[in-house]
């Protein structure tokens, strides 16, 4: 099942998605309600083209936190090695979390806005997972029961300020550092998720990947922030980054696509 927030002439709303077999195209089912609380979400009747007038897909969710987890895959951390970016030559034993604030969340289509304080920065496709309802201290093997699905992420990093700033707030915490989209999968192969990239309509081989490959596995990263984090309904994990990533410019064209998902488009512009 697919979830979407989006807006109607500037009303914002939630939908399913559903495709139309008769003309294989992709409608909004509006709904009432909210997929984070105890009431079921009603559809409305009411129906809507995706690319119809007045129709804007909006980040799926406006999370009170997003956590990341960095060098979560061996081939990012050989990567990050290899350009001078840190001092060790492999992942970590230890999960490197980091942080994001809502106000870095933007949704489909929206610009990444890149800042005058930086000249460096780079993509990073993930996959996300959706926190679906309050999870502290949650143990492994239940872990899987507190979301509600998974979604596209692009982690933008300044990577020309996060060796200068150890806690990686401007880094990975500025205004449009975080897009999300394009909604969320309930139902995803999350053991075996494919990743790619594209920048300007090529595909970007180097930053393609599987959470197979994980070191830290989603079910254990959402026991691990919850010990010391509450999460609450709608908060975002990014799993990592699996491969090399590469620099964006203002007017470059960035598509993360997860199979199964879709994909999430963003263009650059100046600050």
């Amino acid at each position: 099942m697919r979830i979407a927030r989006f807006s109607l002439n500037d009303v914002p709303q939630y939908a399913f998605v559903q495709t139309d077999d008769s003309d294989g195209k992709d409608y909004l089912v509006a709904l009432s309600g909210f997929p984070f609380n105890s009431q079921a979400m009603q559809p409305t009747g009411k129906r809507y083209p995706i690319d119809g007038e007045g129709i804007r897909l909006l980040s799926p969710v406006i999370p009170s936190k997003v956590y990341g987890l960095a060098k979560n895959y061996e081939a990012h951390a050989v990567f990050m090695h290899e350009h001078g970016m840190t001092k060790v030559a492999h992942a970590p034993e230890d999960m490197m979390i980091f942080g994001k604030p809502s106000t870095s969340v933007i949704g489909p289509d929206d610009p990444i806005v890149f800042p005058s304080f930086s000249h460096d920065m780079n993509y990073e496709p993930e996959v996300a997972v959706v926190i679906g309802r309050i999870a502290k201290n949650v143990p492994v093997e239940h872990a899987m029961d507190y979301v509600l699905g998974f979604t596209c992420v692009n982690d933008v990093t300044l990577r020309d300020l996060q060796g200068s700033d150890p806690m990686w707030t401007r880094a990975k915490g500025f205004d449009t550092a975080c897009p999300l989209g394009p909604w969320i999968q309930t139902e995803l192969d999350w053991k075996d998720a494919a990743i790619s990239f594209t920048l300007n309509g090529e595909d970007v081989p180097g930053a393609s990947g599987t959470t197979a490959r994980l070191i830290h596995g989603i079910p254990e990263q959402i026991a691990a922030i919850s010990s010391f984090a509450t999460l609450l309904p709608g908060d975002v994990i990014m799993t990592g980054t699996p491969n090399a990533t590469g620099s964006l410019k203002p007017g470059d064209e960035a598509v993360v696509t997860i199979k199964g998902i879709g994909s999430l488009r963003n263009v650059v512009v100046r600050g």
